[in-house]
């Protein structure tokens, strides 16, 4: 709400709205999630106030007046909310496609009318202009070192845009130089099968893993295993695309002595994983192997009490958590717990 000026409570002195009361009431950091939309009434004022105008842009009827003014804002947050505006006039955005920070230039390149040698130009000059945040020089000021973070941030946004004009008309971008038009194409649902085929087989792991996750009823056992093998995400996450995609049984018996431990973890899915095989992963160099099969029901009473007392506590606890541990067991565990 817009400072309305000193209010005197019954019981209480004078107080004013609080900056960051405000701000987040129209922060564009939450600007992709439902958001209270203001009152009509409102948004001139909330464009009058530096502390609520990037919120407010989005809301504002985008005269070409209004948007040259908002384009020369000292805020790259207002000049971003501009550049993304459905009424931004043509001028205006050229002017932006120059804006000295890449956050306002990847607003320009994401907009459906951006011309494509502009798009490219944008696309180019950000990932050419980036520096490792670890190779910055230590003499920058403040400010130099805000506009490289920007610099940083602004290249793993070109990546990941989730733009919905391309989606709902996917088929023009399956083949784009652009991992975020690749990957918001792949968002759809309907695309026909060579498509859908094509992005499976993408050069970018985040495309691929996206249309897996989309059509997932098109994805064949060989091409599910090579997707999470293959899965790099930019993120520490415990999700993986074998979660989601169809390994059958004699797929998973063969990952029990895969080269590699990430894919070992797959064979205890197998709920008939043979009793042998089971023994020979709950001995596995690898802790997160023996973690995964330490809940399997076919482990036998010695090897699941042999993990009870594993030097890695997380293999303890997720032995000590099986359905399927004997009732001394969980007596005597429930015993040193105390409980």
């Amino acid at each position: 709400m817009v400072d309305a000026g000193p209010r005197s409570g019954p019981t209480g002195p004078a107080h004013r709205p609080v900056d960051e009361v405000r701000a987040a009431a129209c922060s564009t950091y939450y600007a992709r999630l439902p958001h209270p939309t203001p009152p009509p009434d409102l948004v001139a004022a909330l464009l009058a106030d530096p502390v609520t105008r990037a919120g407010a842009v989005r809301h504002a009827v985008l005269t070409p007046e209004l948007a040259a003014r908002l384009a020369d804002d000292p805020d790259y947050q207002v000049r971003r909310q501009v550049a993304e505006h459905p009424q931004l006039p043509t001028s205006v955005r050229d002017l932006l496609a120059e804006d000295p920070s890449a956050n306002v230039r990847v607003g320009v390149f994401g907009r459906q009318d951006t011309p494509e040698p502009v798009r490219h130009r944008i696309y180019t000059d950000i990932q050419q202009g980036h520096l490792p945040l670890t190779d910055l020089p230590d003499e920058l000021d403040d400010a130099a070192l805000l506009q490289h973070i920007e610099d940083h941030v602004a290249v793993a946004e070109l990546r990941h845009l989730c733009l919905d004009w391309v989606t709902a008309n996917p088929l023009p971008y399956v083949t784009s130089p652009y991992t975020c038009f690749r990957r918001s194409a792949a968002r759809n649902r309907t695309l026909p099968t060579d498509a859908v085929l094509r992005l499976l087989d993408d050069q970018d792991s985040d495309v691929r893993t996206t249309m897996a996750t989309h059509a997932p009823h098109l994805v064949d056992p060989t091409t599910a295993e090579r997707i999470d093998r293959e899965f790099r995400p930019d993120k520490k996450t415990a999700w993986r695309p074998a979660d989601l995609l169809t390994l059958p049984p004699h797929t998973l018996r063969r990952l029990a002595s895969d080269p590699d431990p990430r894919m070992r973890c797959l064979a205890p899915r197998d709920p008939d994983l043979p009793v042998e095989t089971a023994e020979h992963l709950a001995t596995d160099p690898d802790s997160t192997v023996r973690r995964a099969v330490a809940g399997h029901p076919h482990l036998p009473v010695h090897v699941r009490r042999a993990l009870l007392a594993d030097p890695d506590e997380h293999v303890a606890e997720a032995a000590a958590a099986a359905a399927t541990l004997p009732f001394d067991d969980m007596d005597r565990l429930l015993t040193l717990a105390g409980v």
